[in-house]
């Protein structure tokens, strides 16, 4: 697969500098299993944080200052211009069997889909819900074909990646290997496409936000 949407430049920044949650960080690491553009990106993104920051280890940065650097960092990159091409391996080997969840996602939903114990959130929709070290709730979704999520949009961030079928919304059309990586400005409706049903993970750092009283309603049920 070769993935089209990718993660946003201030986000590989950001895991460069190890200042993500655990569950946005695997997300992140799903997505660079088969992303070579955002593996060389994030290498960039290393290479400049390392020339930025010297000799000095990250946690010898102040807390005040890690802002700033990551400010600093985003603009060397606007600079160098787009990742050379050179190829770049995955940081993790990953299984070719069909059954087995990324790697980087076994820590908090086992090792397999057929082991998931999907609970029921209407009709052709499922989920499993956990809620991570730092407090961030991680969704594995599986939407049947042609299904139309409810509008919604977003309190906090959300990084979903797509690890099985495909969806389109406003923001275009979202296939296996693809990432939204999205703020608090986007209000959408993925809908899925045809075919097989799309599974997705996603991190969330705040709940959703529904516009439609209906959806508002079942929001404590599903903790999202």
């Amino acid at each position: 697969m070769t993935p089209r949407h990718h993660l946003d430049p201030s986000t590989l920044v950001s895991h460069a500098a190890g200042s993500l949650s655990p569950e946005v960080a695997s997300i992140v690491a799903t997505h660079l299993l088969t992303c070579a553009q955002c593996r060389r990106a994030l290498a960039l993104a290393e290479h400049v944080g390392g020339v930025l920051i010297g000799q000095q280890l990250p946690h010898q940065v102040p807390a005040a200052g890690r802002d700033a650097l990551r400010m600093r960092m985003l603009e060397r990159l606007d600079q160098a211009g787009p990742p050379a091409t050179t190829t770049i391996p995955p940081s993790q080997a990953d299984d070719h069997d069909h059954d087995r969840l990324p790697q980087p996602l076994r820590p908090y939903f086992g090792p397999s889909y057929s082991a998931l114990k999907w609970r029921w959130m209407g009709p052709g929709m499922h989920y499993v819900r956990t809620v991570g070290p730092s407090g961030a709730t991680m969704l594995l979704l599986r939407i049947g074909p042609g299904k139309r999520m409810p509008v919604h949009g977003h309190q906090g961030c959300e990084i979903t990646q797509i690890l099985r079928g495909a969806y389109d919304d406003a923001l275009g059309h979202f296939a296996a290997g693809d990432v939204a990586d999205l703020d608090g400005d986007i209000e959408h409706q993925p809908v899925t496409a045809m075919g097989e049903a799309c599974i997705c993970v996603a991190a969330l750092d705040a709940p959703l936000r529904f516009p439609g009283w209906f959806a508002k309603r079942l929001q404590p049920l599903f903790g999202v």
